[in-house]
């Protein structure tokens, strides 16, 4: 074994929380190390956010010619070259991948061990055949697949949001365990790409989003032809023939579906087995590393990010918390995470987005006298000249106008909802928007139109109309 490597920082998984802690860490002077067991980028890059998004890109452009026609303009049915789709995925990761590679983080001056990690005390741990201690250590490992005990699944082949990506030909019936964000995202676009999908969730579709902003997407994906089987559990699953014969149970029945490919996006279980977490004395709730406000675990020289933490599974909310450990760790600034703050998107088509809390939720954490205000993209101009008028954008607010949360359904919800974020990470109140010039004609414009129909009520009575007729007698 060669000589202990002695470094200030030691940071484990190359995902985007350990990768923005280690390119810190370098930059401000600190001897670093990064270890990963894997591929550079984490799951992100390789099999998460990164090829999802650019195969939902393709899957959209095979739909523009059931849209054309309204515009005045034809198109003939698309010919999917699944093989070529593919490439395009492929093409995606690549053009990004430099940014993330162990070239680039080593010309930052990080020194990059390439082996999985395990602890053997409270100041070192083995990768590979090196020793390395460390003054400091952050863990960002991220989190596995979880598979659900469904009898016969580890006898028939199937696939996981890991490995989805590597399909070399299109399904003609994809079944999904799972009703999640990943669920519905690669449901919608294999649909769009030619496959039959059936999607099977055991609750409800997308069950941590409002309800109301759901069913703008549940409508979308029954009209595409996806088939939504919710409140139906997978029983047992086995060959039959060529295909795959699963057993559902739904309320007091039984019934069987066969599909030929099987997708399980049932959540995903933090990576922290065979960490040595125990030699190092870090804390541990299930596979959850136990973290406080400003990601240190219960050995003061250990922090940690990311999905490993069983917190939300977000790549940035890991960055998020990778900005906190920069500021806590390196600088020694008060900082601790912000939860409140996190923006969620569902990728689907219509987009569905939220920050701060859900009406249900805010209800639930005593803000009984909430007010509520809707705006359609029905009532948009742009959405109406683009022909993207379904769904709304929902407000949550306390009679005061403090924002407590937002939430959007529709065309480009994720990218409308960074305003929301900003607003409640600065502590805006819904007068804010009201006061904002917002382009004419932008999808915009309905974010503002919410915001003020919660001061119409308030001016739009009995008593400002006196108001108003009493100052134009004396004016």
């Amino acid at each position: 074994m060669p000589e202990p490597l002695r470094a200030d920082l030691c940071v484990i998984g190359a995902g985007s929380g350990g990768l923005n802690v280690a390119a810190a860490g370098a930059q401000l002077g600190l001897s670093t190390v990064l270890i990963e067991g894997g591929e550079m980028g984490g799951d992100c890059l390789n099999s998460g956010c990164v090829p999802s998004k650019a195969l939902i890109a393709a899957a959209r452009v095979a739909t523009q010619h059931r849209l054309s026609a309204a515009f005045g303009v034809d198109y003939a049915p698309p010919r999917i070259d699944f093989a070529r789709v593919r490439a395009h995925v492929k093409e995606a990761i690549a053009a990004i991948e430099p940014h993330d590679s162990q070239a680039r983080y080593e010309g930052l001056g990080v020194r990059v061990v390439r082996a999985m990690a395990r602890f053997t005390g409270p100041d070192r741990l083995i990768a590979g055949e090196q020793e390395i201690a460390a003054r400091r250590f952050c863990i960002a490992t991220g989190a596995n697949p979880a598979i659900p005990d469904i009898v016969g699944l580890d006898q028939v082949p199937f696939r996981t949001l890991n490995d989805i990506f590597d399909l070399e030909t299109l399904p003609s019936h994809l079944l999904i365990i799972g009703g999640g964000s990943g669920g519905c995202e690669l449901g919608q676009a294999f649909r769009r790409l030619g496959a039959r999908v059936t999607i099977l969730e055991m609750k409800c579709l997308l069950g941590d989003a409002d309800p109301e902003l759901v069913e703008v997407v549940r409508r979308r994906l029954c009209a595409e032809g996806v088939v939504l089987r919710e409140g139906a559990q997978a029983i047992s699953v086995s060959r039959q023939g060529a295909n795959l014969r699963l057993t559902l149970q739904e309320d007091s029945k039984r019934d069987t579906i066969e599909g030929s490919h099987l997708l399980v996006a049932a959540g995903r279980v933090p990576a922290s087995d065979g960490l040595g977490l125990e030699a190092a004395g870090i804390a541990r709730q299930g596979k959850a590393i136990t973290i406080d406000g400003r990601c240190r675990t219960s050995n003061r020289r250990v922090w940690a990010i990311g999905d490993v933490t069983g917190g939300p599974q977000f790549t940035h909310w890991a960055s998020h918390q990778a900005l906190v450990v920069i500021k806590s760790m390196m600088l020694r600034l008060p900082a601790r995470t912000r939860p409140l703050i996190l923006p969620r998107v569902t990728f689907t088509d219509p987009e569905l987005a939220q920050v701060g809390m859900t009406e249900v939720e805010a209800r639930a954490a005593g803000h009984d006298r909430l007010v509520v205000r809707r705006w359609p993209f029905a009532e948009n101009d742009r959405a109406e000249t683009d022909r993207t008028t379904a769904g709304f954008v929902k407000l949550v607010a306390t009679p005061k106008g403090r924002i407590l949360g937002a939430g959007i359904a529709g065309v480009s919800a994720g990218e409308l909802i960074q305003s929301w974020s900003l607003a409640l990470a600065a502590g805006l109140s819904l007068r804010a928007f009201t006061e904002m010039i917002t382009v004419y004609p932008t999808l915009g414009d309905a974010s503002k139109r919410a915001a003020s129909g919660f001061y119409a009520e308030r001016l739009l009575n009995d008593r400002t109309r006196r108001w108003v007729r009493w100052m134009a007698r004396w004016s």
